[in-house]
């Protein structure tokens, strides 16, 4: 361990001192916006289809900068989804393959795109949710490169719409407007207030907001989704829930526009929109109302393309070509690398993520290396994207199925039986893909 800590030193001290020296010899790096929603389908946005959710923000978003249509997230649920974003090592390699309680950690070993930024010279801030170690841990927010975090350390915590306390840095903040079931505290509307604060702020240096919304995330232990109000769609002759759902959605999409409305007064910025995962089905909602995995199949906690296909939307002003509709496929562990290649640093070395700015730029990016999926729950899946095949493994059926992504997006049509040369290859790629793990072990 010793040696893994002083080469991750190593690794940031260097950087820094690069980034300080190009830092002189170039103009202002650009600012960072990075939102992320939760549990938000591919096809919960007007601009990828939705026919009866309002976003127009995010749809703004889209008609201002890229579409990416084969963007992929870490994982099929939350925690690994975020562990592969910070680290840029996807679940083959990085420290959380699946859901636990408590959280494990992120690595002391693994530099988080925050602490890679700061040798760039930014300012930092985490407002949301975070799930990658609680107050117990050396993994807080705070702890790994974030000069601000406000928000929820806990997956579970982060179910609640109106909770009775936040955590600001490794301090508790009490909500008490919230408590006896006051609800008058909702959170997503003060992360948005959160981040519009620290994006005002007066600073020579550039900044990095992540912003995770926990929205449109059902809470479970109701069961059900709760909303300040239900917008455009109280009187539609839906289920409670329904109504709940899209209202969330669209009163996130508002927030939005108030920080897409600040950023443009903030000179050179990149934002980039995305959600951690598939659709949901979870406390009472149906995935199939909205049609919210669009043509996909799946959902959360499935390999299949619903599960990790997520929308994704950048704008970029005087590098992203407005309109643009991006086919380049690329994954959350491809974040890190693009960040730390637009802030002019290098990436840590043994990452498995590669830039992907030349898409934001509307250049034709490289061939990506082959896409690795693994989860952890409820038995144990795999899946590999190598250019349009995907083999998708789920024991205890030990037949995998392989898939022909450019003839077949819905994946039903299982072509194993007619290409074996192509499932023993990618079959192959699916064992050297994955090391072993104190907390995943082989299967």
């Amino acid at each position: 361990m010793g040696a893994i800590l002083h080469s991750r030193r190593h690794f940031l001290n260097s950087t820094l001192a690069t980034g300080v020296a190009l830092a002189q010899q170039r103009t202002k790096t650009p600012n960072i916006v990075f939102i992320l929603a939760d549990d938000l389908g591919y096809g919960d946005l007007g601009c990828y289809g939705q026919q009866r959710i309002q976003t127009p923000n995010l749809d703004r978003l889209a008609a201002e900068g890229v579409k990416f249509t084969q963007a992929y997230s870490g994982s099929t649920v939350c925690a690994p989804s975020r562990c592969t974003l910070m680290s840029g090592k996807h679940t083959g390699h990085c420290a959380t393959r699946g859901n636990r309680h408590p959280e494990i950690p992120l690595p002391m070993s693994d530099p988080s795109i925050a602490e890679v930024l700061k040798t760039a010279g930014y300012r930092t801030a985490h407002f949301g949710k975070w799930g990658l170690g609680g107050p117990e841990s050396t993994s807080t927010p705070t702890e790994r490169g974030f000069d601000e975090f406000f928000g929820f350390l806990n997956h579970q915590h982060a179910h609640q719409a109106y909770p009775d306390h936040l955590w600001e840095g490794r301090v508790e903040t009490m909500l008490p407007r919230n408590w006896f079931y006051r609800k008058q505290q909702y959170v997503p509307d003060m992360f948005t207030e959160r981040a519009l604060k620290f994006i005002d702020q007066k600073s020579a240096k550039p900044f990095f907001l992540y912003l995770s919304y926990t929205v449109p995330h059902a809470d479970n232990e109701l069961p059900g989704i709760e909303v300040p109000d239900q917008g455009p769609y109280k009187n539609e002759n839906w289920p409670e829930i329904e109504k709940n759902f899209a209202a969330s959605i669209t009163r996130m999409d508002a927030g939005i526009g108030r920080i897409l409305d600040l950023v443009k007064t903030k000179g050179d910025t990149l934002v980039i929109f995305t959600s951690d995962n598939g659709p949901h089905k979870e406390g009472g909602h149906s995935p199939d109302f909205f049609q919210s995995r669009g043509p996909l199949r799946g959902i959360k906690r499935d390999l299949y393309e619903g599960g990790i296909r997520v929308p994704a939307l950048a704008t970029w002003p005087g590098h992203c070509k407005p309109g643009t509709v991006c086919d380049a496929p690329w994954a959350f562990w491809d974040v890190l690398p693009t960040l730390a290649a637009i802030a002019g640093v290098s990436s840590p070395p043994d990452i498995d993520g590669v830039s992907f700015r030349p898409a934001l730029e509307n250049r034709k990016p490289p061939p990506h290396p082959h896409f690795y999926w693994e989860f952890h729950e409820g038995g144990f899946q795999q899946a590999v994207r190598e250019g349009d095949w995907k083999l998708v493994r789920q024991l205890p059926r030990l037949q995998p199925e392989l898939f022909n992504l450019n003839d077949d997006l819905g994946e039903s049509h299982n072509v194993a039986a007619q290409h074996p040369g192509i499932v023993e290859r990618l079959s192959g790629l699916m064992r050297t893909s994955r090391l072993e793990s104190e907390w995943w072990p082989t299967v």
